[in-house]
């Protein structure tokens, strides 16, 4: 997709978002209309298939927070505020493309001023260079068509992905790991410069540092990237061996993860400047790491409060005690109050999963009476001399059931 085919599409309302929404609102509006419009969901729909194609194409754009701001940058230079060209008296006026000289002389075609179309002006016609050439060059430097001396604006290196499976109780407390990666890092014999060891890079004598030329054709100047340094405004005249002038090797790494305590299952954890190179001392990308988490035996989440169920007898829920409950440190005693009903949940504060805050969730301990499968003769007669004792009281475990109506 590139800046010419964007100049008549609003991206943003294709994805139903405000041109303020911030990314996460611009990712959640995406997923929600490619669910609704995907194709196999909708199969033999045409219109479904052109609309998933249409906020596909959309997320790819704004979705991106570098192309995002190119777009907004080349909708903004469309939108009205005029373009002023070097070596031009005037300029385009503030109502658009339409708008004459200062004080009211027409410019160029008459007084009426300027009459373009968008198609016209990012349009195959007329050989090379154009319109879309200069505003390919104005949004690149970042600036106005005047900003001659502006230098390019640093690609970044690519963002890189990779997965991690931790232990339940490692993703709960957080945990810190080592992560080996193979992708392409900066070199070491020339630290990224891209210049043989003990050189450095030169000023482009073409575009003296700015990354750009400029041609003048009558009123309009334009701009393009410099043929002789491929817009980076500097030149390599010895290149490092090892990287071939690039700056970037591609080589393993070990780096150390740091899980933060508390990360879900599918969570991603961001480690700025992790990822690719950048070419020749660029900036590099991030590393995202998608968590994974393996079930545990004994524990289950509920947000910050951590579960567990724990067997108890049907004495110890009668009578009241006290019972020993396993935590992410250790075990802690937990009181059984008389009569507890079997599973009924008791609260254990501050035991659960540390927050971000400092304040961690709780410990929600349920009980479950278990049943002894075989009782010796002294532990029925007994029981049997409670279960007439428990009759005699008055106690009937149904009273008040529906089904004993």
């Amino acid at each position: 997709m590139t800046q010419r085919e964007w100049a008549d599409k609003d991206y943003y309302a294709d994805l139903g978002v405000s041109k303020s929404a911030g990314q996460e609102e611009i990712k959640k509006a995406y997923r929600q209309l490619a669910r609704d419009n995907h194709p196999d969901t909708h199969p033999g729909d045409a219109k479904a298939e052109e609309r998933f194609k249409k906020v596909s194409e959309a997320y790819s754009v704004i979705g991106d927070a570098d192309k995002r701001r190119e777009y907004d940058e080349l909708r903004s230079a469309l939108a009205g505020g005029g373009f002023r060209f070097p070596g031009a008296g005037g300029g385009f006026g503030g109502g658009g493309f339409g708008g004459g000289a200062p004080g009211g002389a027409g410019g160029p075609g008459g007084a009426g001023g300027f009459d373009f179309n968008v198609s016209d002006i990012f349009g195959e016609g007329g050989g090379g260079g154009g319109f879309g050439d200069f505003l390919n060059g104005f949004v690149n430097r970042g600036g106005g068509a005047g900003g001659a001396g502006r230098a390019t604006r640093p690609r970044r290196g690519a963002d890189v992905e990779t997965e991690i499976t931790l232990d339940f109780r490692e993703a709960a407390k957080g945990v810190t790991i080592p992560l080996q990666l193979t992708n392409p890092s900066p070199c070491t014999t020339c630290h990224g410069s891209g210049a043989k060891p003990g050189t450095h890079p030169v000023t482009c004598g073409t575009c003296h540092g700015s990354g750009f030329t400029n041609e003048q054709r009558g009123a309009f100047g334009f701009s393009a990237p410099c043929p002789d340094c491929g817009g980076q405004g500097t030149k390599i005249e010895d290149p490092c061996s090892d990287c071939s002038g690039t700056g970037v090797t591609t080589r393993r790494r070990t780096i150390t993860v740091r899980v933060p305590a508390g990360v879900v299952d599918g969570q991603k954890v961001r480690l700025a400047g992790q990822g690719e190179a950048g070419l020749r001392g660029r900036p590099a990308g991030d590393l995202f790491v998608t968590v994974h988490v393996r079930p545990d035996e004994i524990f289950t989440r509920s947000g910050d409060d951590l579960e567990v169920t724990v067997p108890v007898s049907f004495g110890e829920l009668a009578l009241g005690g006290t019972i020993t409950v396993p935590t992410l440190d250790g075990k802690v005693r937990v009181r059984v109050p008389a009569g507890t009903a079997d599973g009924r949940t008791l609260r254990v504060r501050g035991r659960g999963v540390p927050k971000r805050s400092g304040t961690p969730g709780d410990l929600l301990v349920t009980v479950r009476v278990q049943v002894p499968p075989k009782l010796d003769d002294a532990a029925a007669s007994a029981l049997r001399s409670y279960v007439e004792a428990e009759r005699a009281g008055g106690f009937n475990p149904r009273d008040g059931w529906a089904g004993a109506k």
